[in-house]
């Protein structure tokens, strides 16, 4: 080997040990894995905007955060199966719920509501028989005299109470719709959302309808929870991020828009008597200040 070639493959073979210090300096960071809950069952479709909101936000914090993978838990899973997993170090690291002053203080809540809020906006499902008995009502103590079906163990089951209803709790999702079919309960209260989504679905089988001039509102948001750990603390702060840009920069309302917007004009939301009950399990951490992050019925008002 002559010195010109000898000196082009020392350069070379310096050249190559720089290349690979970064490297070895800087390893490949291994995805972030993110693990929801499958639903209760294969009917249940509550949950495909939040999911499409979390894939959002974490795609919008790649950049900063570095890749993830995110995936849907194994096995359909209860509200109980949901804590009950998210609380140990079971099959899933995130959920989304309603929030309280428990939920909070046993998961570290990302305080930017999911669906802007839009749970607090209650529509109920009725037997068609019922129609006439429900147009009469016109005050909240009318409507009081009617029994209300929500889920076991669902944050809306105190405030309705709080409120002065009587709530019927059944036992599992799917099972609440022949509740009402067999009288169990006079009105099951959903949000604006679920109530139409829910009619489409069940209504041919069990011959509900939503009734058509009367809503309820309370103040509920709904978050994304994580562990109260570091790992928890570290996707938490990568979703905070994330929704805060989605907000900032509109998506999340576009998202919002594209999955309820369709839904919440055919409720006629805006032209409904609606009749306002506290809600006493608020936590005062509840971002209300901040009404962009927030859905008001006139938003689509003059969109109809």
């Amino acid at each position: 080997m002559n010195k010109t070639r000898a000196r082009i493959f020392i350069v070379l073979l310096l050249l190559a040990m720089l290349d690979l210090q970064p490297a070895a300096a800087n390893p490949v960071k291994a995805p972030q894995q993110v693990v929801y809950p499958r639903p209760e069952s294969a009917h249940d479709s509550r949950y495909l905007y939040d999911w499409e909101v979390l894939r959002t936000a974490l795609e919008k914090t790649r950049a900063r955060f570095g890749p993830y993978e995110l995936r849907e838990a194994s096995q359909y899973m209860s509200p109980a199966r949901v804590t009950a997993e998210a609380a140990g170090s079971g099959s899933i690291n995130v959920f989304v719920r309603a929030t309280s002053v428990q939920l909070e203080q046993q998961f570290r809540p990302v305080r930017i509501p999911v669906d802007r809020g839009l749970i607090g906006y209650r529509l109920l499902l009725v037997r068609h028989e019922d129609l006439p008995r429900f147009a009469e009502v016109k005050s909240l103590d009318q409507l009081r005299r009617f029994s209300i079906g929500q889920g076991k163990g669902w944050v809306d089951v105190g405030i309705l109470q709080a409120g002065g209803f009587k709530v019927v709790e059944g036992n599992n999702y799917d099972g609440l719709f022949p509740m009402l079919e067999v009288k169990r309960f006079d009105a099951l209260s959903r949000s604006v959302d679920e109530a139409l989504s829910e009619y489409d679905e069940w209504h041919k089988r069990f011959g509900f309808e939503v009734e058509p001039g009367v809503a309820l509102y309370y103040p509920l948001a709904r978050y994304f929870f994580t562990r109260r750990d570091a790992d928890g603390e570290a996707l938490a702060t990568r979703l905070e991020a994330g929704l805060e840009s989605m907000v900032q920069d509109g998506s999340l309302q576009a998202l919002f828009m594209t999955y309820k917007g369709p839904l919440i004009k055919r409720s006629g939301l805006a032209r409904r008597r609606l009749f306002r009950i506290p809600n006493p399990d608020l936590p005062p951490q509840t971002p209300l200040a901040r009404s962009e992050l927030w859905y008001r019925p006139q938003e689509l008002a003059g969109k109809r």
